[in-house]
């Protein structure tokens, strides 16, 4: 205790907030966080809320308390409980005019987090409310409390479990009319200030129904509601309660969707009322518009997109008779018309829903009674899509126009099936065809009809073939911009053109002169160029040696390095149609481009690599891979590849690169992602460079601990471990990743500093058991590889997380009894390992799921459950299962039960008696919410 006190805090937080010297504050901020983790700092904290010296002292102090509550509550005993709560509430009662907003707000966490932990506070709101409200200066924090109490029940940090949630959501419903009644006291008040008591009680009151904590009958018909929406409709309104007054709408328009109400009157239920009473809010929208008060016409806009949120299902309920609430979408589509497209953003994710949903049920009569909505919100779309007209240039890429417009991009494609592409399209070129359209007219229709072109048919006659004359003929003079994205749109018509050969070849003029142009032009040719590559592969073969003399010239081109990538993945797609005695010499020219400057760089001895330009090495590495990657002749076995020579003759270039560069990860990934698809690629054909390959790749392994090595191992595995020949060697270089792998997950947070040696590693393992299973099975490796993947199952790392359970899924998979003969050998040795370490395995995945892994990450979990099921029997499954259920806590440190023995026994006998991973896994789910 000597290291802390009172006074020695209150000096580390002087040295902190009102010192001058840096690292003095740096050494005072941790020696505070070290303070904060201490079992003293709960007395401290309370000493220094009584004392009040200072603001800093009083906020510090608040903090931690709060801090302390939410991660530490474990540390007090439970005869504690009662004196810490009381302290609180004699904090929160001492609050006045002159405390800092960010105090009253930790206290008030404190309180309402204490309020969710201690079980055997069993009534906190009503004694709350007794204790706080008949003082006037104790309304606001006990509005702050209320507030913040119904938001934190699904806090993750409190991990209050399913049971407690269900049990203080009752506390909640009890209390409701109490908290209720209050709130419409504190409205009647005179003695308080108007503005700041509407605020807070709108705010509450929010909070309260986002948890549907009040029956319906009592929601609509209540002062409150009726000021949120009197707020609403003044125009006079500060934005403030604005704001406030939108909250309370959106939330009571949730509880639509949870109401109990039965009424045998549609008009007169609470969903007719609120209904009508957000469609009056359309003459405040139009005011809110003519005013210029944009925050106000964002507020109205959450409304209308709430309100059809919330009818969302009556919308689609029947064709034949629309629901009245169709008249929401209406109210959307007003604001989808508002000059600032980021009021029309906001209305997105309806249109998304409607879309999805709509073409899920594929129903026409449906389909047709949303078309005229459609039509209105692409037509608004193309408006807001349309650049200043006095704009010089292209949009800059990453701008918020630029992220809007990829967004409507997105949005278009989504919805143009209710309209039909083919009818976009029109609509679109009508305007095109108008008597004076502007420029900024005709690039926002352009752009409309590229994000529908891939849709329409090929063999259209009427529209298509006027535009593409059009788009070739373009002058000059024409905007940049139009120029640009006519551009992009003969890319996107790529499917008709190979259906019209006729107009292949002066598309390839247009866009050949478009790529040479120094004038912005270039990018957009290159990825129309990469489509019509790709859609056109066939017909574009007589073309090659053109083709060629691009990639030859990639770098004269003003483009990216992620277009020039792409230019020639598409030029790799024709290759692949090539005859062979065409095909190599055209592939080692092209390839020959990229691996000729590489060469260079890795022979110069000066010089820094710089990210994305042609002095680093990856610059031209991926341009290699996506030209490997992409040349996929159809070769049959007993013929060479004709990639397997210009492999070879790389070799000694790639592994100089992975000498040179060994330090940098970055060079070292792209380099083996390259021998991945060269591999991939030519198969067995690559057995010479195994060797090699696997001699570098360990030593530099055991140095650099560089996870793409274990990949590349991996597909080393995958093709080759079949041939006999291959195996010893193959387990030889698994050994030899062993030992650093393991060094290195054995650190201090070694496994989640390392995610990707986790996957990769475990990845590795797998194909072992896929390919050899036996050979892998028998030797001494598989232990020490099962005992580190009982450690890494608590390893919350989606991929990571997910390369474990899949290795535990593959070894178990060869211990089931079936015919297979490769079955035969190998399920022996998996039942002596399950039987073994089937304990530890359980144990440990019912440990991770409970207090590590996200719920997602559950699936994989129950495969394993399965599989050791299936390999183990009940018999040995079920004291597996109880040893682990046995070690979970009974009872959480606010005194409540996480778990009743009833729960612990049900969950056990639906995963014996499941027989599918879908039972185990809901299971799993339901059991793991009641400790979280």
């Amino acid at each position: 205790m000597d290291t802390y006190s009172v006074d020695v805090v209150y000096q580390a937080i002087s040295a902190l907030f009102q010192g001058n010297n840096p690292k003095e504050q740096e050494k005072a901020n941790k020696w505070l966080q070290d303070f904060q983790k201490s079992i003293y700092s709960w007395t401290i904290a309370d000493e220094l809320l009584h004392q009040k010296r200072d603001l800093h002292a009083n906020y510090f102090a608040a903090q931690t308390m709060r801090n302390k509550i939410q991660n530490s509550f474990s540390e007090l005993p439970p005869h504690t409980h009662e004196s810490l709560r009381d302290s609180l509430i004699t904090h929160i009662g001492q609050i006045d005019e002159q405390t800092d907003n960010v105090i009253v707000t930790q206290l008030s966490l404190a309180v309402a987090d204490l309020a969710l932990l201690m079980a055997s506070w069993r009534e906190p709101i009503n004694d709350l409310l007794v204790t706080l409200a008949p003082h006037q200066c104790a309304i606001w924090p006990l509005l702050e409390v209320l507030k913040v109490l119904p938001e934190e029940i699904d806090s993750r940090y409190l991990r209050l479990g399913a049971n407690r949630r269900e049990e203080v959501h009752k506390q909640l419903d009890a209390s409701a009319e109490c908290v209720l009644k209050f709130l419409c006291m504190c409205l009647q008040r005179e003695d308080l200030d108007q503005q700041r008591v509407w605020n807070a009680a709108l705010r509450t009151y929010s909070a309260w129904l986002v948890i549907h904590a009040f029956p319906v009958s009592h929601v609509y018909n209540n002062a409150l509601t009726q000021l949120a929406f009197r707020l609403l409709s003044l125009p006079e309104t500060s934005g403030k309660l604005h704001d406030n007054a939108t909250e309370c709408v959106c939330a009571l328009l949730s509880c639509i969707n949870t109401r109990q109400d039965s009424a045998s009157d549609p008009e007169s239920s609470f969903e007719a009322q609120l209904f009508g009473a957000v469609c009056m809010l359309e003459t405040p929208y139009h005011l809110s518009v003519a005013h210029e008060d944009t925050d106000k016409t964002i507020n109205y806009c959450r409304i209308f997109t709430s309100l059809c949120d919330a009818f969302f299902y009556d919308l689609l309920a029947d064709a034949q008779k629309p629901h009245y609430s169709l008249k929401g979408l209406d109210l959307v589509l007003l604001c989808v018309g508002h000059f600032d497209y980021e009021v029309a953003e906001i209305t997105f994710h309806l249109w998304y829903k409607l879309s999805e949903d709509l073409f899920q049920r594929n129903e026409d009569k449906l389909t047709v009674l949303f078309r005229p909505h459609i039509e209105r919100l692409i037509s608004a779309l193309f408006r807001h899509s349309q650049m200043e007209s006095d704009h010089d240039g292209l949009i800059e890429e990453n701008n918020n126009f630029y992220d809007f417009r990829r967004k409507v991009s997105d949005l278009i494609k989504d919805v143009a099936f209710i309209v039909g592409s083919g009818a976009c399209f029109k609509q679109m070129f009508h305007i095109l065809q108008a008597p004076e359209t502007t420029w900024e007219s005709t690039e926002a229709a352009l752009f409309i009809m590229q994000n529908v072109a891939k849709n329409i048919l090929p063999d259209e006659n009427e529209v298509i073939p006027k535009v593409v004359e059009a788009i070739l003929n373009m002058s000059e003079q024409t905007h940049i911009a139009v120029r640009y994205t006519a551009i992009l749109l003969i890319g996107e018509l790529c499917d008709w053109i190979e259906n019209h050969a006729e107009s292949l070849e002066a598309v390839l003029n247009f866009l050949l002169y478009a790529l040479q142009q120094k004038n912005g032009l270039a990018p957009a040719a290159a990825i129309a160029l990469t489509s019509i590559c790709s859609a056109c592969r066939q017909k574009m073969v007589c073309h090659i040696s053109g083709l060629v003399e691009i990639a030859r010239s990639l770098d004269s081109f003003q483009i990216n390095n992620d277009v020039a990538i792409g230019l020639l993945k598409g030029i790799s797609l024709i290759l692949t149609r090539l005859p062979r005695e065409q095909l190599q010499p055209a592939l080692r020219e092209i390839v020959g481009f990229q691996l000729q400057p590489l060469a260079q760089l890795v022979d110069s001895t000066g010089g820094t690599a710089q990210k994305g330009e042609r002095t680093d090495p990856v610059y031209w590495i991926d341009r290699a891979c996506a030209i490997i990657r992409h040349t996929n002749p159809d070769v049959p076995d007993n013929v060479e590849h004709p990639t397997v020579a210009i492999l070879n003759d790389a070799w000694q270039l790639i592994s100089r690169v992975m000498d040179k560069y060994q330090n940098d990860l970055r060079i070292m990934e792209r380099t083996c992602r390259l021998i991945r698809y060269g591999i991939r690629m030519v198969r067995k054909q690559a057995m010479m460079l195994v060797e090699p390959l696997i001699k570098q790749m360990v030593v530099l392994y055991s140095v650099q601990h560089h996870s793409c090595f274990l990949y590349v191992g991996s597909i080393l595995v995958d093709e080759f471990a079949k041939s006999s020949e291959c195996i010893g060697g193959l387990l030889e270089m698994l050994q030899a990743f062993i030992e650093p792998t393991f060094g290195l997950l054995q650190m201090e947070n070694g496994l989640k500093n390392n995610p990707d040696t986790v996957d990769d590693f475990f990845r590795l393992a797998s194909r072992y058991l896929d390919c050899c299973p036996h050979q892998l099975l028998q030797s001494s490796l598989i232990t020490p590889i099962f005992q580190c993947a009982l450690i890494a199952c608590s390893l919350d790392h989606r991929e990571a997380n997910s390369s474990v359970m899949k290795f535990f899924i593959n070894l178990l998979v060869w211990g089931r009894s079936n015919n297979h003969s490769r079955n035969a050998e190998c399920r022996p040795l998996v039942v002596e390992l399950a039987s073994q370490h089937g304990g530890a395995l359980v144990m440990n995945l019912i440990q991770a799921s409970v207090f590590q892994l996200h719920s997602y990450m559950l699936v994989d979990v129950a495969e394993v459950l399965h599989e050791l099921k299936q390999v183990v029997g009940n018999e040995r499954m079920q004291p597996f299962l109880a040893q682990a259920l046995e070690a979970l806590p009974k009872k959480n440190s606010g005194g409540y039960v996480t778990a009743t023995q009833q729960q612990l026994d049900e969950f056990s006998s639906t995963v014996l008696r499941a027989d599918t991973t879908k039972a185990i896994s809901q299971a799993l789910k339901t059991f793991t919410r009641l400790f979280r």
